[in-house]
């Protein structure tokens, strides 16, 4: 007989490829004494959330003969999983209510599919050294919540043998990511829909030296993330446990070159680039996830689910015949308001 697959063996394949990092009960959560329950918040009124490596939503016994794997949840995936027979998505990033899905009560929507989530965040954090490898450089130290804050991951490397300046980690990076395909179906993209000031992520965030040149030399490498909280002052605190780093190197999240993380840079005299954008982490964390779960669960077909963004000038979105109701809308019931 054909090999059952539920959704509580996906969650022992992920408790195996994170070390014993998921939640295996909810009186865990429920007193946050797991070391990944974690409270994010801004501090902004009822808009923090609790994200926990495990079942977010769904029957731990329902059988699963498809698997995706996703960066964040939102409608579209559920309606892609729902239109592709998806059982199970895993998200890298915390769920929240309603957020996450559309606007509506996660159980609604997704029961209305009979489909299971999981999220793995910073459970899966710290497992590989695929993000630093990518960036050219072998990790010596990892931290993935320095100064004690959660989340804030630090990696201290010595770049790759092949690795010599600044420019080799770029153009490393532009290989590694395909950015030439990426070019190219933007711009049949452009031609197809007549729309030659659109924009897309991948493109529009390819890496950059901010501080430095192309032939700057680079040895020793303070990774970091800014948006996880990473600040000039815990850069200087780095720079003074790690004095031999000649090149700060962000990624995930980008900053512009007017950063004070960017001027802190020049004030210790190192190189600053920037990396690859959290746009394709998909292909940096989520794809060897999806390839672990493959690997551990052969029977389940597991699939990628890549998110990919473009701008359009309003003037330019749509056909004529959309353009026409949205004007038609936007005329009647939105701007000239009636009594």
């Amino acid at each position: 007989m054909p090999l059952t697959t539920l959704v509580n063996d996906v969650l022992e394949a992920l408790n195996h490829i994170t070390g014993g990092r998921v939640v295996t009960s909810m009186d865990q959560v429920a007193a946050a004494s797991h070391p990944f329950v974690v409270m994010k918040s801004s501090n902004i009124p009822g808009k923090s959330v609790m994200e926990f490596p495990g079942l977010v939503f769904g029957n731990p016994q329902a059988q699963v003969k498809k698997l995706a794997v996703t960066m964040t949840l939102t409608e579209s995936a559920i309606e892609l999983a729902g239109a592709t027979g998806v059982d199970v998505i895993i998200a890298h990033h915390p769920i929240a209510d309603a957020a996450n899905s559309g606007g509506v009560p996660l159980k609604y929507y997704l029961s209305l599919y009979n489909i299971a989530v999981i999220e793995l965040h910073e459970a899966f954090h710290g497992l590989h050294p695929g993000i630093p490898y990518l960036h050219g450089h072998r990790t010596l130290h990892v931290d993935i919540a320095y100064a004690g804050l959660p989340g804030n991951i630090l990696f201290v490397g010595q770049a790759l043998e092949e690795i010599k300046t600044a420019g080799d980690i770029v153009s490393r990076l532009n290989l590694l990511m395909d950015k030439a395909t990426e070019e190219k179906m933007l711009e049949r993209e452009k031609e197809l829909r007549d729309s030659w000031a659109m924009e897309e992520t991948v493109v529009a965030t390819g890496p950059k030296i901010l501080n430095g040149s192309p032939d700057s030399p680079v040895k020793n490498i303070l990774h970091i993330f800014p948006h996880t909280g990473f600040s000039p002052a815990h850069l200087e605190k780095a720079v003074g446990e790690f004095p031999e780093v000649d090149t700060v190197l962000a990624s995930i999240s980008r900053v512009r070159p007017d950063s004070a993380l960017v001027a802190k840079a020049k004030e210790l005299g190192l190189n600053f680039i920037v990396g690859n954008s959290h746009a394709v982490e998909i292909f940096e964390n989520g794809l060897p996830l999806a390839a672990a779960v493959q690997m551990l669960l052969p029977e389940v077909e597991v699939v990628l689910f890549r998110e990919r963004v473009t701008a359009i000038p309003v003037a330019q979105a749509g056909n004529p015949n959309i353009k026409r109701y949205a004007a038609e809308i936007a005329t009647k019931y939105l701007v000239e308001k009636t009594s």
